[in-house]
């Protein structure tokens, strides 16, 4: 097959959206398949192995990190698209990338499917504050009917979104698809290696965060659980690596806690070895975003053997299924606190969810998820109609 991606975000912007089109368009060429994304270009960028089209863009207002796709640039590309004979377009995101990959789609002549990343009803209103919440939700839902209906199938990485797409009044046919994982990348770290890269003494009690610093991911609620983690285990540092619009205001929230020597802000780490080695060093993982539609880190964590404390809500929930390799707390501060204690201080429990994380992970690899998308793929391009009102991905 031939595919058209289109993404208004791609690396080196560091988001999961990010992650799942690499991670799908590397596992599609190992099949034989083609890939061609069109993607912002941010000045810099490293090569793929599939074709990636780099659109001039400029800043996006109120989020320096991101970037808008011009729409005169794009157009200039539609020549040789046509030429190409591609047979669908897949819509990554839902800003500019949405409205120009229906008019490619259209002057293709292909069908067009859209995966459906983020639960913006509860993303919108912290980055634009000055905007009543309920008028933000309102409007999220509207536009996230009026696209989802102009697309010929959905992709979501989880059953609780589209729960809520199906609460929405959304009747286009849908797949849950979750992001899979190379767990050829995610095997090995070395946790020595990166406590010597920033002179964390190799035998300190150590947590990890992975993720952008973002104020939907409710990292400030880590911190605060932190406090009661500092006082049974007072040399305990929390390692946050990431970067985001809520960098300065999750430093802040840690120094004012009295935390400013129990964390540990490295920016982004790059998937080199810098990132596995950061999840190896960590006696667990600790996540508690209420808003993700799937959560990657927690599968990158569990396959190099890290165990997980997390909440359990949204996406999250489906990818720690009934525990295996992570211990699942209450939106609590103590609870969550009391979990990360026990995996560092209790060592056999550590050893054995670790063995648990990594044959959890293993039911998410790449390569089966890959095949979903292309059962899908193959079924819309051929015209059927993919199993009604929603297809099941059966995990």
């Amino acid at each position: 097959m031939r595919i058209l991606m289109i993404s208004d975000v791609y690396f080196p912007r560091v988001t999961g959206v990010s992650t799942s089109i690499q991670t799908f368009s590397r596992a599609f060429l190992d099949r034989g398949h083609e890939v061609t994304l069109i993607a912002p270009d941010y000045g810099k960028s490293a090569a793929e192995p599939f074709d990636v089209i780099r659109v001039p863009s400029r800043y996006v207002p109120l989020d320096p990190e991101d970037r808008m796709l011009r729409w005169r640039a794009l157009r200039a590309h539609d020549a040789g698209l046509v030429r190409h004979g591609f047979d669908l377009v897949h819509i990554q995101t839902p800003f500019v990338a949405h409205y120009s990959g229906l008019r490619l789609a259209k002057r293709l002549g292909v069908p067009v499917i859209e995966s459906y990343h983020t639960f913006f009803e509860q993303y919108l209103h912290h980055y634009i504050p000055f905007v009543p919440r309920r008028w933000l939700q309102r409007a999220a839902r509207y536009f996230s009917q009026a696209q989802c209906k102009a697309v010929d199938a959905l992709v979501v990485p989880s059953r609780a979104m589209l729960d809520i797409l199906i609460s929405y009044g959304i009747e286009t046919p849908a797949r849950v698809i979750p992001t899979g994982i190379d767990l050829t990348q995610f095997s090995q770290g070395n946790g020595q290696r990166f406590r010597a890269r920033f002179g964390i003494p190799s035998a300190r009690p150590l947590l990890v965060h992975v993720g952008r610093l973002a104020y939907e991911k409710n990292i400030d609620f880590i911190l605060r659980a932190l406090v009661p983690i500092k006082a049974a285990v007072p040399d305990v540092l929390l390692v946050i690596a990431g970067a985001g619009p809520a960098k300065q205001t999750l430093e802040r929230q840690a120094d004012t806690a009295g935390l400013g020597g129990n964390t540990l802000f490295t920016g982004y780490l790059d998937r080199d070895g810098s990132l596995e080695d950061c999840y190896s060093a960590g006696a667990a993982f600790l996540f508690a975003s209420r808003t993700e539609t799937q959560g990657l880190v927690l599968l990158e964590s569990m396959a190099l053997g890290v165990p997980v404390v997390s909440t359990a809500v949204m996406g999250t929930k489906e990818v720690l299924g009934k525990g295996g390799g992570s211990l699942i707390a209450a939106e609590d501060e103590h609870d969550f606190a009391s979990k990360a204690v026990r995996l560092l201080t209790e060592p056999l429990l550590r050893e054995r969810l670790s063995r648990e994380a990594v044959e959890h992970a293993r039911d998410w690899s790449a390569p089966v998820m890959a095949d979903r998308m292309l059962q899908l793929y193959e079924q819309v391009t051929d015209g059927a109609e993919p199993g009604g009102r929603t297809i099941r991905s059966g995990h």
